[in-house]
This record gives C-alpha cells, structure tokens and sequence, in this order.
C-alpha cells in the first residue's frame, strides 16, 4: 500500500516508542498507548499555543474582516489580496487552528498500521508467548492481559468488541465537549458544525478499528479539552485594537493638528484657532476681569 509505505518511518517510530514504554517503563502494551499519546500531545504543545493565539487573534479583528469582505464582496479575488494583507499586516494565520489536527493525523494512520498486526508482529516476537497452529494465533492466557485496557478492551480487537461502544460514547462526549470549549474562538459557525459533526461522521470506520486506535483518540480528546480549560485561564489575551468612530479624526488629521507631520513630510506647527479675540469685560470701577 502506498500510505504505508509513505508511512513507513513513522511506523517504525511508534513501534519502538511502544516498545520501549513495554520493556524499559514497565507498562502494558494498553497503557503504552496512552503514554505515547501523552508524549505526543506534549510535543505538540508549542503548535496548541501558536493555534490558540491565532482563534483569539482571529475573534479579536473580526469585525474589522467582516468590514474588508462587505467593501469587496464584489470582486473575491481583491477580497482575497485585501485578506491575505490584513493578516500578514496583524501576523494572523488563518490555518493556525488546523495545525494540532493535521499533525495527528499521520500519527493516527501510523498507529493504525502498527495495530493491524501488533500481535503477529510485535507481540508474539517479544517472547514465547505465541504458538501457531492452521494458521491460527493463540496468545497463551496469561499475556492476554498486556493487551487489555481496563478489563474493557482488547488493543488488537475491532472497537465494536467488547465494551468498545462504551469508548466511542466517551469518546463522542469529549469531542462535543472540546468543541463547546473552543466555540467562543471561532470566526464562523460553519468551522463550529464541522468539528462536531466530525466523530458522527467517523463512528462506521471507528467501529472497524482496533480499539487501540480509540484509545489513542480518546485520550488525545482529553488532553485537548483540559488544555483548552488551562491555556484559556492563563494565557493573556492579544490587546485588541483601539475602536474608532464617526468622530475619530483621520490619523493625518491628528498628526498635523498636533504638529507631528504633514502630507510633503515637513513638520509643521499646530494650526492656531483664527477666531476673533476674547473681549474681556471691565467692571465698573476697577480692574478688567481675568
């Protein structure tokens, strides 16, 4: 297949990640997998940053966006220039809150790979725990419980076996519930229906996957919402642009009233009112009044 080949080197990664998590720490094959996914999350930790500041930057000068596609949404590719400038010029990037998904994504097929014939191939060579006989794979029983998670799942099962539906249910909670936490950040509600439609979607393939693979997601769902709750506490907010009105000068008016500039770039003085000069009243009897 040509995605596993692409794949390859990344397979071969995870495989030994999971290993060493195996033989050197001392977990489960089942607990590997949520260490692993950890690990990866933690690496991915600089690109969260990146994406949350971005979904702020992004909320901040929205109405600003909405002004510049109203003015040229007659003409959508001077709509487009206009855009792409106005993000260059406030250092935005629009495809920032993309980034943690597409990175995982090669991870999850990689992982799925290495699944696929884990207990053939990584399993049953880390010692005599497997026997063959008409081409059928026994694991002896008393290694069955390295492939478990929780008494729940088999890591190599289908995550429709067992108590798999309950994962996916899990699964789908957490999705919605990251997806609530992450609503207020984003620009439109089509991105908002897309993410929560997202696991809908996916639950006929995710059935078919070893439940593995629904460990991962889930525990990388889990990571991504208390992340949300924690970032959002502490990190500080990009400071929002100052608001201009209908009565706001024009930034050249301003600079040559107060005699910073003017059009052919000489300084100039402020402009001094030329109305006509205060009458002071005199009282009767003494001194004019001040």
């Amino acid at each position: 297949m040509i995605l596993g080949g692409i794949l390859s080197p990344l397979e071969n990664v995870l495989t030994e990640a999971l290993i060493w998590l195996h033989e050197t720490v001392g977990l489960t094959w089942a607990w590997s997998i949520v260490a692993l996914t950890v690990i990866v999350r933690v690496l991915l930790v600089p690109v969260a940053v990146r994406q949350i500041h971005s979904m702020q930057s992004l909320q901040i000068h929205a109405p600003e966006m909405k002004a510049i596609q109203q003015r040229y949404k007659a003409d959508r590719q001077k709509q487009s220039e206009e855009l792409m400038k106005f993000y260059k010029e406030n250092k935005i990037n629009p495809y920032a809150s993309c980034l943690p998904i597409v990175f995982q994504i090669p991870i999850f097929i990689g992982l799925f790979f290495v699944l696929r014939d884990f207990k053939k191939e990584i399993f049953c060579t880390r010692g005599d725990f497997c026997e063959t006989a008409n081409d059928k794979l026994a694991v002896l029983p008393d290694f069955v419980s390295q492939l478990e998670w929780l008494s729940l799942v088999n890591i190599t099962e289908p995550t429709i076996d067992s108590w798999g539906p309950v994962l996916i249910a899990i699964y789908v909670a957490s999705q919605l519930t990251s997806t609530y936490l992450m609503s207020t950040s984003m620009q439109s509600k089509a991105q908002r229906y897309m993410i929560m439609f997202l696991p809908i979607v996916f639950l006929p393939f995710i059935l078919q996957f070893p439940s593995g693979l629904m460990i991962y997601w889930l525990t990388t769902n889990l990571w991504t919402t208390g992340q949300g709750l924690v970032t959002r506490r502490l990190m500080p907010k990009p400071v929002a642009p100052p608001k201009r009105s209908s009565r706001t000068p024009p930034k050249e008016a301003e600079m040559s009233a107060n005699g910073e500039g003017s059009s052919d770039g000489q300084l100039r003085p402020a402009a001094q009112s030329s109305g006509a000069p205060r009458r002071v009243k005199r009282k009767r009897g003494g001194r004019p009044r001040r």
